[in-house]
């Protein structure tokens, strides 16, 4: 039998993505933006991972950053290691990464309607996708492909609508369409940033049905970034809640929303609708507003909108606090100061009984 590295280290090869200790600021006229601070974490094929904030919390700039997509602004600065399939992005050359985007990556944006460009039918736009990373395929060839899949993501008449400009697509179908150029080149990571955001509800569930559906006939790794927590709920197998720049809590989508460690995540729960509860007069929004990440508060960054931050003495106000073991089980981890007993009494008694 041959040994191979991966036999060696037993049944734990890396994730098809690994993200370490990424850090992304962008230097302005007002001050050094500190978008994403240490961030951390890893993906499998197959699988959702969620990411959930509020806006300016990170999210959007962290899924940027996979795709290298700051490499073009000159104001950017990113640091530590992205894995990606067993190649590293951040060291990476431009070109290189330009290969991976689009091919082993890919991104569905939250508005295609600027995304795609007005001046091109659909279908030219998916077929050039298509095209750049298979440069000997045929125009022919290349528009069977795009049709096909213009099809397979629910576009009726997709012959005829091959022809159209982003302009005469509904929203539903511009962001089928742009569904269809994300997966033109069979990507195996698929990042979804705010794809529903724009779209009424039933064509909202016809999206996440769609994306569900050819993640399961694709294999791929999604990403599914919002500010939505029942699309996370619906879709994620792992959910990361970001604050800040930074990951505050992170671990298994059942247990984030069935045991809530982090007092900014009781807080986005008691903020969405509920059809597991008693209906509410009215849901209870998050105090305050999130923090200028150029300037950020001392200590816990939430510590000005949390109402248990005076509960562990000054250690909030003064003291950044580290994402770790939660103690719940799982593998779950919580940034935040309350010891687990103190989470345990507050979310019993004071945060569930209001959810």
């Amino acid at each position: 039998m041959t040994t191979t590295p991966e036999s060696v280290a037993g049944a734990n090869p890396r994730p098809y993505l690994e993200v370490k200790d990424l850090n992304i600021r962008f230097e302005t006229d007002d001050g050094i933006v500190q978008a994403v601070s240490g961030s951390s974490f890893s993906l499998e094929k197959g699988k959702t991972l969620g990411i959930v904030g509020e806006s300016g919390s990170g999210k959007s700039v962290t899924s940027l950053g996979v795709l290298g997509l700051h490499r073009t602004r000159s104001n950017a600065k990113v640091t530590g290691e992205i894995w990606l399939d067993g190649e590293e992005l951040v060291t990476s050359t431009d070109e290189k990464v330009r290969l991976l985007r689009g091919g082993k990556m890919a991104m569905i944006f939250q508005d295609p309607l600027s995304a795609m460009h007005p001046y091109f039918t659909v279908g030219s736009q998916i077929v050039e996708a298509y095209r750049v990373h298979h440069p000997r395929a045929s125009k022919k060839e290349a528009r069977e492909r795009a049709i096909d899949m213009l099809a397979r993501v629910g576009i009726p008449q997709p012959e005829r609508r091959f022809s159209d400009y982003a302009h005469q697509f509904s929203g539903g179908m511009r962001q089928r369409a742009m569904i269809a150029m994300a997966l033109i080149n069979d990507p195996q990571l698929l990042i979804a940033d705010e794809p529903t955001t724009a779209l009424d509800v039933t064509v909202q569930a016809q999206i996440l049905d769609l994306i569900r559906d050819l993640q399961e006939e694709f294999g791929s790794a999604v990403i599914m970034i919002t500010h939505d927590l029942g699309v996370v709920a619906e879709l994620a197998d792992d959910v990361l809640v970001m604050y800040g720049g930074k990951i505050i809590e992170k671990g298994n989508a059942v247990d984030v929303f069935q045991n809530p460690q982090h007092p900014y995540t009781w807080g986005l729960l008691g903020s969405m609708p509920r059809l597991d509860r008693a209906v509410r007069d009215r849901l209870t929004p998050v105090k305050g507003t999130p923090p200028s990440l150029i300037n950020l508060p001392d200590g816990c960054a939430f510590h000005p909108r949390c109402p248990f931050a005076g509960r562990n003495g000054t250690r909030s106000f003064t003291e950044v606090p580290l994402l770790r073991d939660a103690e719940v089980g799982n593998g779950h981890m919580v940034a935040c100061h309350l010891p687990k007993e103190d989470r345990t009494k507050i979310f019993q008694q004071e945060v569930l009984p209001n959810l």
